[in-house]
């Protein structure tokens, strides 16, 4: 039977290797998914930074049941840390994207999400995909509620700009 995540923090917390083992194999997914979403250029690399934060962190965890709160904060850090690092600029204008109703949604959602900056993807990523309300995501984010609902509000029009052509 596989533990629980919370027992697999307190182990590894400990200095249980394999329980380390296992939760990066854990959170992994989780992280890659993040950071893909704000910055898909460099999600690998800023999802491995992520990895390597929660590896050096994880002893300072005093509640293991907000790791995925304190992983997810870091995620988003450190993908729009990538995005700004290398510059990521949406691209002007799409390559080969398909019409909507060609059954490749995905791919139009992706690219429309592409060309917003890594701000506005985070913003997105927090309230739409992992469901967090504003009040959460200026947590993560460490912005005044204000910022986010009006950053959020940007993105939403962004978006819509982007998807529409």
């Amino acid at each position: 039977m596989k533990e629980g995540l919370g027992d697999l923090v307190l182990a590894a917390q400990r200095g249980d290797t394999m329980a380390m083992n296992d939760l990066m194999d854990e959170l992994s997914p989780y992280v890659f998914r993040i950071c893909g979403a704000i910055t898909p250029q460099h999600g690998p690399d800023a999802a491995q930074e992520t990895l390597i934060a929660v590896f050096r962190g994880l002893r300072g965890v005093r509640e293991p049941a907000a790791l995925r709160g304190w992983v997810r904060a870091i995620a988003v850090r450190e993908a729009v840390r990538a995005a700004r690092r290398h510059g990521a600029h949406p691209p002007a204008t799409p390559v080969d994207t398909p019409a909507r109703d060609d059954g490749e949604l995905s791919v139009d959602v992706r690219d429309a999400l592409d060309r917003l900056s890594p701000e506005h993807r985070a913003v997105l990523v927090l309230r739409d995909l992992e469901g967090l309300d504003e009040q959460q995501a200026a947590a993560v984010l460490n912005l005044p509620q204000g910022t986010v609902k009006s950053r959020l509000h940007r993105a939403r029009l962004s978006f819509r700009k982007a998807w529409s052509r």
